[in-house]
């Protein structure tokens, strides 16, 4: 489906997330998916200092460098591509990263209310 036209959240055409950081499954800077991402890389987060510990914790480590896979590490304000389970296991831990809608493709829908996505909107 190489013409397939992916929306956010919205409705809308999916807008990119980050080209810098590059960010998404596919490298290409939008939270696209498929039947491979089995992780679900579909919200486009803006990555706080609270999250990227949280997340380290929980044994994905987003902060170190790992030049092999042209992965230069995030720090706070990067925008980033996460799992939608690991912004839904942030948000009941009290530390959720702010999203952005026009980037946070709709099958985050499947997983978390609109109304609470909007609430992390900026």
């Amino acid at each position: 489906m190489p013409n397939e036209i992916a929306l956010n959240v919205l409705g809308q055409p999916l807008v990119a997330c980050s080209f810098d950081p590059l960010t998404g499954f596919f490298r290409d800077g939008c939270c696209k998916t498929n039947a491979e991402d089995v992780g679900s890389h579909l919200v486009c987060a803006v990555v706080t200092n609270d999250f990227l510990q949280f997340s380290l914790k929980r044994g994905n480590d987003l902060i170190t460098p790992r030049p092999e896979y042209r992965f230069s590490g995030l720090v706070m304000g990067d925008q980033w591509c996460l799992c939608v389970k690991r912004w839904v296991e942030a948000l009941e831990a009290g530390c959720a990263p702010m999203i952005k809608l026009e980037s946070t493709h709709i099958k985050a829908l499947e997983t978390v209310p609109l109304t609470e996505l909007q609430k992390y909107a900026i």
